[in-house]
């Protein structure tokens, strides 16, 4: 729990790694670029204290993710995002048994996302219905990008696609959260446009899509979108750290936001390691619309930040949250309001 000027704030970060991208674990020169372009965005975007050196980066481990996230990060419940990349990585960039480990370390303060590629088709269908079982999937994390083979990305509206979302239903997994933002060398920039999402939002009302880093650089395209869509959400990782280097940019990001989807579908997320969630947390519950752009943009209530900081998410996921830190008329499951009554569940 975040503490501030008698505020009180349950915290979700909806969008944590633990990740292997050390040498040895590099299949190839795009396991290298990769991570570099990973470590560039944290460079590029942190305060100069919470800089990183690149080897830690490369690998940081369970004892350092407890004390970032648990220990110092403010959060009260985290939501592991899978990235796998088996074109680039050994073992996986991504590394599912440490996390699941974690999790079974910390009952009720982590959940595990884990990731399928469609293009595996029957086998990976399969492999899918194992995994629910293992992992408790409630979620899922999908990177349209990612290369398999000679294919460097899918559609979610391919009839493979369509067929995983559709057991996704069958399995009870309802939250599919997909990478919908700037491109990461050396993947291609179009393979993660979301138009795709528009299509597959409107055909499956069972899912909620979690448009991760609110589609960026294409912010316009999703909130046209999500503001259409009654299940479509949006991550804030990738955003976020926009509030340290670029302000101003940051408030136009969260104000269209708050105008187009409302303060009800936006979900905090810190995408560790590329940051750690203290600072971010902190930041955004001290940020403020500059005064000159509130003609345009409503100023941020504290009811709002409580919202898209953990209580949004706390809805999504069933995650108990203790009465004094509900907001008004909010109950244990996080559905504040009646708001979450509109969304097929």
């Amino acid at each position: 729990m975040y503490e501030k000027n008698d505020d009180k704030y349950f915290i979700v970060d909806g969008h944590v790694h633990i990740w292997d991208a050390r040498e040895s674990n590099q299949k190839n020169v795009h396991g290298k670029q990769f991570i570099d372009c990973f470590y560039d965005y944290h460079k590029n975007l942190s305060p100069e204290e919470y800089l990183w050196d690149y080897e830690t980066y490369q690998y940081y481990g369970s004892a350092r993710f407890e004390r970032d996230i648990f220990g110092e990060g403010h959060v009260d419940h985290a939501i592991f995002q899978a990235t796998l990349l088996s074109e680039f990585y050994r073992t996986g960039f991504g590394q599912t048994e440490e996390a699941l480990a974690l999790v079974g370390r910390h009952p009720g303060k982590l959940t595990y996302n884990h990731a399928y590629d469609p293009r595996h088709e029957q086998a990976g269908l399969e492999q899918l219905r194992r995994d629910a079982e293992r992992m408790n999937l409630q979620g899922v994390k999908l990177y349209t990008a990612e290369w398999h083979g000679d294919s460097r990305g899918y559609k979610l509206d391919d009839p493979w696609s369509r067929r995983y979302l559709e057991e996704c239903i069958e399995l009870g997994i309802k939250n599919i959260h997909v990478h919908k933002g700037p491109t990461i060398r050396p993947l291609d920039r179009d393979a993660f446009d979301v138009a795709d999402i528009d299509k597959v939002a409107t055909d499956y009302l069972d899912l909620r899509f979690v448009v991760e880093h609110v589609g960026l650089p294409r912010l316009e395209d999703f909130c046209w979108i999500g503001t259409q869509e009654s299940n479509v959400y949006g991550g804030l990782a990738v955003a976020l750290p926009f509030i340290h280097t670029r302000p101003r940019y940051f408030a136009q990001i969260i104000g269209e936001l708050l105008y187009w989807l409302g303060e009800d579908k936006i979900l905090f997320g810190s995408d560790y390691a590329l940051w750690t969630p203290k600072w971010l947390i902190e930041k955004f519950v001290d940020f403020q619309i500059p005064e000159d752009m509130q003609g345009e943009y409503d100023p941020i209530t504290v009811e709002e930040k409580k919202k898209i900081l953990g209580l949004n998410a706390a809805a999504l996921y069933d995650i108990d949250v203790p009465a004094e830190l509900r907001v008004s008329g909010q109950r244990a499951d996080g559905i504040a309001n009646g708001t979450r009554e509109s969304v097929a569940s």
